[in-house]
């Protein structure tokens, strides 16, 4: 194939040595086979640190590391007579906040595309688990990269191990699973997390950063506009959204005090709701960020607000755009770039997945 040319898979990938942050802070590890023989794989999600990550490395590590994942459970299941892997996403204490961020939200996506067009049918069983409220939005925007297949193989959970314990046991032995997820397996210490074998990844020391990281291929560097806000005086800004999909996006820093902040939205018959409640934000002590889903057609309106201070002015440093539809993006490499990268380094209810392959959905029980 064509594209396990570019990328190497059955040649230079596999003597490719993944840089340092991708060892330590990649989360996921195999913990043994399901009572079929098939791979397990299990990804404490929440361990991610994407941002970190794509400050240290590169898109295309990243990519190139979850090829060599792939490739090495797939390796596992051809000796024990299977070709399928089981996948457990752990999302307890997920964060929606980095993915804001666009290259973020780009190399998942890359990933999922990547996977779905070289890796049809590799998937026997996916198991989401200990999934927060906030994963609806983010399962929504993936939802439309993945083909019915795929989306046939998943089990949604929310946080309670009564009802995601025995499905995971139903197709895996205790010896073949962390104790964590309702199996055997410890380390040494007795951690129960099984974290020896299956990395919990975390946040990226900054010490690991590369200069210079931000490039065309993962984004280009923020541009902050500075503003003065007077005392007794608020600074609006409004954001046209015109299409469905679209995200409304912002970063902002203050000088030496806080400041209060909103967001509200008028939508096409003039009628204003609240979007982000306005608040007093300590923004001078650290960046405040934040993303919302946007309506369509509509305008948002951002609020920065010091009517309430009659003494100072606030100076405000600000970032704030509307990012287009994901499925918009072809982010998958160009020949050009695959050939400039063959070179290393350079109440809780579970949502059950719905048999029916004319509807592709999964859906809450």
């Amino acid at each position: 194939m064509k594209w396990r040319q570019q990328w190497e898979v059955d040649g230079a990938l596999k003597d490719w040595v993944p840089p340092e942050v991708l060892q330590k802070f990649h989360p996921s590890g195999t913990s043994g086979y399901d009572k079929d023989g098939a791979p397990v794989i299990v990804v404490p999600f929440a361990g991610l640190d994407v941002i970190g990550i794509l400050h240290s490395a590169c898109r295309q590590d990243m990519i190139r590391m979850t090829i060599k994942v792939l490739e090495h459970n797939l390796a596992l299941a051809a000796k024990t007579g299977e070709n399928q892997v089981v996948v457990i996403f752990d999302m307890e204490g997920f964060n929606l906040r980095q993915y804001a961020w666009r290259p973020a939200a780009e190399v998942v996506i890359s990933l999922i595309q990547m996977y779905e067009a070289n890796y049809p049918e590799i998937l026997k069983a996916c198991y989401i688990i200990n999934a927060p409220r906030v994963f609806a939005i983010a399962f929504n925007v993936i939802k439309k990269f993945l083909n019915e297949y795929t989306l046939g193989k998943i089990q949604i959970f929310k946080s309670d191990p009564k009802k995601w314990k025995p499905a995971l046991l139903s197709n895996i032995t205790p010896e073949n699973l962390p104790k964590h997820y309702g199996g055997s397996l410890t380390d040494p210490d007795g951690n129960p997390r099984y974290a020896t074998v299956v990395k919990m990844g975390g946040k990226v020391p900054k010490s690991y950063y590369t200069k210079n990281m931000e490039t065309p291929e993962n984004g280009p560097k923020k541009e902050y506009i500075k503003a003065v806000v007077k005392k007794g005086h608020k600074l609006t800004l409004d954001y046209i959204v015109a299409e469905e999909g679209c995200f409304l996006r912002w970063d902002f820093r203050t000088e030496g005090h806080d400041i209060r902040f909103g967001v509200t939205m008028r939508d096409e018959n003039g009628l204003n709701s609240p979007v982000v409640r306005h608040r007093r934000v300590a923004a001078h002590q650290i960046d405040e960020s934040g993303v919302v889903a946007c309506q369509a057609p509509a305008t948002y309106t951002i609020t920065f607000d010091n009517t309430y201070s009659m003494m100072r002015s606030k100076t405000i440093h600000y970032c704030i755009f509307v990012t287009p539809p994901l499925e918009k993006l072809n982010i998958l490499p160009t020949d050009e770039e695959t050939q400039k990268m063959s070179t290393p380094d350079n109440t809780p209810e579970d949502i059950q997945s719905e048999k029916s392959s004319s509807a592709g959905e999964v859906e809450v029980h």
